[in-house]
């Protein structure tokens, strides 16, 4: 395994160095960021699974798996070392400077992060890289620390998608316990068992043996291509502030008050509504978001607080006039309704367009 020789790591940061591939094979080259998370974490022993911190580099990671140099030559960079609860706009904006730095001059990428909003950073990325080339995020759901750890074989298993030919094409991809699934459809569906992530659309392909399987040929979602005709300009991504978009859940007794606070006093520029079933709110709380979307003008999007399903537009509050500010989120979760409606807003694009947008994904 290629590895730099002149790294300088500080708090999780690993200064600039310049790599260059010696191999006369010309093998693929994989460049390999590390953002933290689960699988970089250890605990008091080897039995516990949980009330883990921190504790381990890309480097160290990369020490605990099988060689790949028959396969690949492998680079790395430490991007930061923090739990994904605590990823944030200027993290992304970071993540995304190193993977098109990365992408210019190696055959695919592999980010190690935490699973908690792994499915947020794999939907972002899927919109705001075009490339050909893989783009693959993996981590663990136990600590490095534990007895059966299952990080070291998902790092394995994704620095090997990242190098094959045949995952090129396919945009953003998770590789998790066995299986590889589009980044773009990817959520994390259960808290605590290694088989965390669910995607009924996206399940792409798997390992068997420890060998690629896809099941079908190179695609990727077809609301990409309209979505990235929109929000096109990755300069914008450099912003130092990025619009503030609200997730308001919903419940029996929900107090749209909270809508007005989160507007005027939080300064959110979009509302999301983890709506109960297909996206209901209260016929107070609709009413209640109309007047201040004429108020205001704040885009409202209804997704769903469900696990799957889709909010059509046919579920929007019938209101007069308020189809003008309500959105639906289509199969959109509210955490990547959240993401889209943000890029809308950190391009400047009217809320017009940002229905034409949301439609790419059966909402609108």
């Amino acid at each position: 395994m290629t590895q730099p020789d002149n790294v300088c790591v500080k708090n999780g940061i690993v200064s600039s160095f310049t790599l260059e591939s010696t191999s006369p094979n010309h093998k693929p080259r994989v460049k390999i960021l590390g953002t933290g998370g689960t699988i970089a974490s250890k605990a008091d022993s080897t039995t516990q699974t949980a009330g883990y911190d921190l504790g381990l580099t890309i480097d160290q990671l990369l020490s605990q798996i099988p060689d790949v140099t028959q396969t690949c030559d492998c680079f790395y960079e430490q991007v930061c070392n923090v739990e994904s609860t605590e990823v944030n706009d200027k993290i992304l904006a970071l993540l995304h400077r190193k993977v098109v730095e990365s992408l210019a001059d190696h055959d695919g990428v592999v980010i190690t992060h935490g699973t908690d909003t792994m499915e947020e950073t794999a939907f972002f990325l899927e919109l705001v890289i075009n490339s050909q080339k893989p783009v693959v995020l993996t981590g663990s759901m136990r600590p490095a620390s534990a007895l059966s750890a299952d990080g070291p074989m998902n790092l394995y298993q994704a620095i090997l998608v990242a190098a094959s030919k045949s995952s090129r094409d396919r945009g953003v991809l998770v590789s998790f316990n066995d299986q590889i699934s589009s980044g773009f459809f990817i959520s994390k569906s259960n808290s605590n068992s290694l088989e965390t992530f669910s995607g009924k659309f996206g399940y792409l392909g798997n390992f068997i043996d420890n060998e690629i399987n896809y099941f079908y040929p190179p695609a990727k979602p077809s609301a990409v291509g309209l979505i990235r005709q929109v929000i096109s300009r990755e300069s914008v991504l450099q912003s130092p502030d990025w619009p503030r978009v609200a997730i308001l859940y919903s419940h029996q007794g929900f107090d749209k008050e909270l809508i007005r606070l989160s507007i005027e006093h939080l300064g959110a520029q979009g509302i999301i509504f983890a709506g109960c079933g297909a996206g209901s709110m209260t016929a107070e709380t609709n009413e209640y978001a109309f007047t201040l979307w004429k108020r205001y003008g704040v885009p409202m999007v209804y997704s769903r607080r469900s696990n799957e399903g889709v909010v059509p537009r046919r579920s929007l509050p019938k209101i007069e006039g308020y189809s003008e500010g309500s959105i639906a989120a289509g199969y959109m979760n509210p955490q990547k309704a959240r993401i889209l409606l943000q890029l809308c807003l950190l391009h400047g694009i009217t809320v017009d367009v940002i229905k034409v947008v949301f439609e790419g994904v059966f909402g609108g």
